[in-house]
């Protein structure tokens, strides 16, 4: 009679990751000149960048010709404010930084010729205008606000307070994809301390909606679109929607979401497919999870706990036939390669006890020829 093994569980790796890309260009150059209403520099002011969206701050100085630059600019939509002594001098709404050169010139003698001869009616368009800028400049500064506090709150373990503070957020302003997206890892973090199962399942559901919230309002951005790391972090919502499906145990939709991260970032498919097969591997999908390890060592041959895992699962297919375990074709070369590509790692000795449990040698020069004896 064949008797099948019981595999131990594997956990869910990281999530939400940010790691940049390398040897491509994803930023742009701002610069201009600064001068007053005679025409004479602004030296010594500050010029703020603030994204409308993302809230992330530059502040430059200007030199003795009123000149500022800079380098390093993540391509969006800002804010831009001149600063001088603490008080703003002007201000322009809604630039467009793309991975060229962007020249904003703050010329006050110039700004304010423009705004004489206008008709009324045109003068209280240009005075709703900049009524509207600032007031989406105070948005953005309370936004960051509440970010920096649901940041700290979740950072000390206080998952209650922050998704308090990221809920008075989304009533500020609902638009904003990384408020849904901070919401909802606050929601999937805070499931593991709920001690009632439904409060828990709530948690992730909770969660699940949140993250489809964000990837559906980044997905019709159109300042999102022409961000260059744009798919690098609609995978990252897509990979922690992906967790909060597993722990609600939709596991369909968790497989479903981890293949369209790996789709959408193929530069860290393979963290994104290991984290599938863990899931599959935990609900015991053993085909299935030996199937997506076979995708991550394709992505990433390199990647030693693929080999692991995918031998766990081989073996949970082994059979005994009287006293001897009998496991699949592969099994032992799956744990072999992993002490090959780490000897002196984690899962070594696991990986160890494995080839001794089927009773295969252990040998760590898989893939290659021994030398014969002469």
């Amino acid at each position: 009679m064949k008797k099948y093994f019981i595999l131990p569980l594997l956990l869910v790796l990281a999530v939400g990751l940010s790691a940049p890309l390398a040897f491509t260009q994803t930023t742009g150059t701002v610069k201009g000149i600064c001068k007053d209403v005679e025409g004479k520099p602004i030296a010594q002011a500050e010029v703020e960048w603030t994204g409308t969206e993302t809230g992330r701050k530059y502040t430059l100085k200007t030199n003795n010709k009123g000149e500022y630059f800079s380098l390093g600019i993540v391509p969006g939509k800002y804010n831009a404010r001149l600063v001088k002594d603490g008080k703003e001098i002007y201000h322009f709404n809604g630039v467009m930084v793309g991975l060229e050169e962007t020249t904003t010139d703050f010329d006050l003698k110039k700004e304010q010729a423009s705004t004489q001869g206008m008709t009324p009616d045109q003068a209280a368009k240009a005075k709703e205008s900049v009524a509207k800028a600032e007031n989406e400049r105070k948005t953005v500064g309370t936004l960051n606000e509440k970010l920096n506090a649901a940041r700290a709150a979740s950072d000390a373990g206080d998952f209650e307070t922050a998704i308090a503070t990221l809920n008075e957020a989304t009533q500020i302003d609902s638009t904003r994809d990384l408020i849904w997206f901070k919401l909802a890892d606050a929601y999937r973090m805070s499931g593991p301390k709920q001690t009632d199962p439904e409060e828990k399942k709530k948690r992730y559901e909770m969660a699940a909606a949140d993250y489809q919230k964000a990837i559906e309002l980044r997905s019709t951005s159109d300042v999102a679109q022409k961000d260059p790391d744009n798919n690098k972090n609609m995978a990252a919502y897509y990979n922690n929607l992906a967790e909060a499906y597993s722990k609600s145990n939709k596991i369909d939709d968790s497989v479903a979401s981890y293949n369209k991260a790996a789709e959408l970032d193929p530069a860290h498919a393979a963290t994104y497919l290991f984290n599938e097969g863990a899931v599959l591997t935990n609900v015991s999908r053993v085909d299935d999870a030996i199937a997506t390890f076979d995708k991550v060592i394709a992505a990433d041959p390199t990647k030693a706990d693929a080999y692991y895992w995918k031998g766990v699962n081989l073996i949970g297919k082994a059979t005994l036939k009287g006293d001897k375990m009998v496991a699949p074709e592969g099994t032992a070369e799956a744990f072999k390669k992993y002490l090959e590509l780490a000897p002196d790692g984690k899962l070594a000795q696991p990986a160890k006890d494995m080839l001794a449990s089927i009773g295969a040698t252990i040998e760590t020069g898989y893939g290659t020829k021994k030398k014969t004896a002469k």
